[in-house]
């Protein structure tokens, strides 16, 4: 396709990395050199210091984290518009607010923030780590944010603090229902079902697993189950059906769509790289104070 060896031809003119989050369009994860999720994805450019430019096909807050990261990298987001509506809903005003009324508690801020609610945050966490942060933090209460599936997740494994949870939440994985579940059980009797932790409690519940990105990857590869139930945004079954092609791998219910996600295609990458448009760039006290809060979670887990 002519569109893949423009874009081959620029990464080599340029001297860029593309990374791709597992929710992007099959062709824009294929065409990538590295997939994962977004800390991932942001730590392991960090690493790679040959490359002068970082295109991140993911959503903004995804790229921000790499430009923490690699502060000396151009950082593109083909999509200018790429945004996460979870991540959105917070806001660092509104934590601030929320501190002022809890002067003792420590702000836990998902990974799925912006840059200005990170710097506003006392550490960061993913949704694989979060139980271990919370846990760990020097503080008997936390605000955890944006996220209240994820919290409710956390506030069952961490029962000994006092934890206020944000009423955010991630409009695609909202989407899988207990409805959903008892259809799958029927159609599938045999089949593992495992579900992201930013999916609704009663959800949660009813799954034999759950599980961050990173750990229902994991899962497929170790378990000995032969299918496979997955409540999380289809661009992940994609990635999960070429590397189990022995396993059979189905959606719960209706395939979750991310319509942010999937703004970029292989045209807006190509442009990305041609014209070095929609460049991520944080003022410095911003960036400083959100590494911090990154920084921290790894003290932590």
């Amino acid at each position: 396709m002519e569109t893949i060896k423009e874009i081959e031809k620029l990464k080599q003119e340029k001297k860029a990395v593309i990374v791709a989050h597992n929710y992007q369009l099959p062709q824009v994860q294929d065409i990538a050199d590295f997939t994962g999720d977004s800390l991932e994805l942001a730590k392991k450019t960090s690493r790679l210091k040959d490359y002068k430019v970082i295109i991140f096909c993911g959503v903004r807050f995804m790229a921000e984290t790499a430009k923490i990261l690699s502060p000396e990298q151009q950082v593109l987001l083909p999509e200018v518009d790429a945004r996460c509506p979870l991540a959105d809903m917070a806001s660092a005003e509104k934590v601030k607010k929320v501190k002022q009324q809890y002067p003792k508690a420590w702000v836990v801020s998902y990974i799925n923030t912006n840059v200005d609610v990170k710097a506003a945050s006392d550490v960061c966490c993913t949704s694989s780590n979060a139980d271990s942060v919370v846990r760990n933090i020097p503080a008997q209460q936390a605000i955890f944010l944006p996220d209240r599936n994820l919290c409710w997740y956390v506030k069952n494994r961490v029962k000994d603090k006092d934890i206020i949870c944000w009423d955010g939440y991630c409009y695609v994985h909202r989407r899988f229902t207990v409805s959903d579940v008892k259809e799958a059980r029927k159609i599938h009797p045999y089949a593992e079902l495992i579900v992201h932790p930013e999916c609704q409690p009663e959800v949660q519940q009813l799954a034999d697993g759950v599980y961050a990105t990173s750990g229902m990857l994991k899962r497929a590869k170790e378990s000995a189950a032969a299918e496979f139930i997955i409540g999380t945004e289809e661009g992940l079954l994609y990635r999960m059906k070429k590397e189990n092609p022995d396993k059979r791998i189905y959606s719960l219910g209706a395939p979750s769509v991310c319509s942010h996600m999937k703004k970029i295609t292989l045209e807006s990458v190509r442009d990305a790289l041609k014209y070095e448009r929609y460049e991520v760039e944080i003022p410095e006290e911003i960036s400083r104070k959100a590494k911090k809060a990154l920084e921290r979670m790894m003290e932590y887990i």
